[in-house]
């Protein structure tokens, strides 16, 4: 069986890239939203991702792949603590999955009879501790949205039925994409993803020539191809197995939060959720670069990133969101 594309081979789409590998530093980011044209590489990224980051440690058995036997529960029915090492878990929401395979589905006739809490884990206990990828998150169900938006708050599922209860832990990083053109993201699941990014098609016919040789390497010369990306694959690994461990000895200066709350006031961005995540996201980046503290650089860095889908519409301004935030960035920080 073959290995997804390897993340250090895809071409340019460096926002996309850079989005992806800040939430695998620092989850609490709060998710990536890729919006762009098909065949953009926006599926081909997710899944190359789940190969890139580290395996995770998980209780043997437990269908919430918890960390200890303390966290796995009480109806899965696990009494042994052994743990091994799985691939972090990246779940794929489908559309038009029924609320029970994306909650799970509680046993009414088994629970009524025998007095068992009979419990069908979904794809929410199955994503705990990694990455639900929504295609097509615009085209979600409106009720799907709002069960996301309810455990996203929360980082549990419950699931209740007849006066019966069942709960877990479901803390994941939401990556969504979609097609602009198929309609727009409910402004409530829209804030609830930290980052987001749009993408098109390479315009640099050099660019294009180069996507084109790594796909057909990839399917018709597949061992050599996977050698060749595997070491990149891996050097990548290793800068984000040591970004989380800089990541809380970054030093962060009072002026940069001086600077991110003032950029976030220029914007309009509503609410603190902005600032939050801007902050989040540079400090990330500054772990990535292997640097000691947190400077404007970086902040300008990421602040498209983590803004452009925070900002009130203008309808006298044509320019894209991300331009807006560019600009408005060179304005309060410096060019």
């Amino acid at each position: 069986m073959k290995q997804p594309f390897p993340f250090s081979a895809i071409v340019g789409q460096q926002n996309m890239k850079r989005a992806m590998i800040l939430t695998a530093i620092d989850p609490s980011i709060g998710g990536v939203l890729v919006f762009g044209d098909r065949g953009t590489g926006k599926s081909t990224a997710v899944r190359a991702l789940a190969a890139l980051l580290p395996p995770i440690l998980a209780v043997k058995g437990c269908p919430v792949n918890a960390a200890t036997l303390a966290d796995c529960p009480d109806w899965a029915g696990i009494t042994n603590g052994d743990t091994h090492e799985i691939p972090t878990p990246v779940v794929d929401l489908p559309l038009g999955a029924s609320e029970d395979r994306v909650t799970g589905a509680l046993d009414i006739e088994k629970a009524l009879t025998n007095g068992e809490k009979a419990f069908q884990p979904g794809l929410l206990a199955k994503a705990n501790r990694g990455y639900l990828y929504i295609d097509e998150a615009n085209l979600l169900e409106d009720h799907i949205v709002d069960l996301l938006l309810d455990v996203a708050q929360s980082g549990q599922n419950v699931v209740e039925r007849e006066g019966l209860s069942i709960r877990h832990a479901a803390r994941f990083v939401l990556v969504g994409s979609g097609n602009p053109e198929e309609g727009e993201l409910r402004p409530q699941l829209l804030d609830r993803f930290g980052l987001s990014v749009d993408v098109a098609s390479p315009t640099n016919i050099d660019e294009r020539i180069e996507v084109i040789k790594r796909r057909d390497a990839y399917e018709n010369d597949y061992t050599a191809f996977m050698v060749r990306w595997h070491a990149e694959d891996a050097m990548l690994r290793d800068q984000i197995v040591a970004a989380r461990l800089a990541l809380k000895r970054l030093n962060t200066p009072e002026q940069s939060l001086r600077d991110v709350a003032e950029l976030c006031i220029a914007l309009g961005s509503d609410g603190l959720r902005g600032e939050l995540t801007l902050l989040k996201a540079a400090r990330a980046y500054a772990a990535f670069r292997d640097d000691t503290a947190l400077t404007r650089g970086h902040i300008r860095d990421v602040a498209a990133l983590a803004l452009r889908h925070r900002m009130r519409r203008d309808p006298l301004d044509d320019a894209g969101s991300g331009v807006r935030v560019d600009r408005i960035v060179a304005e309060t920080l410096g060019a």
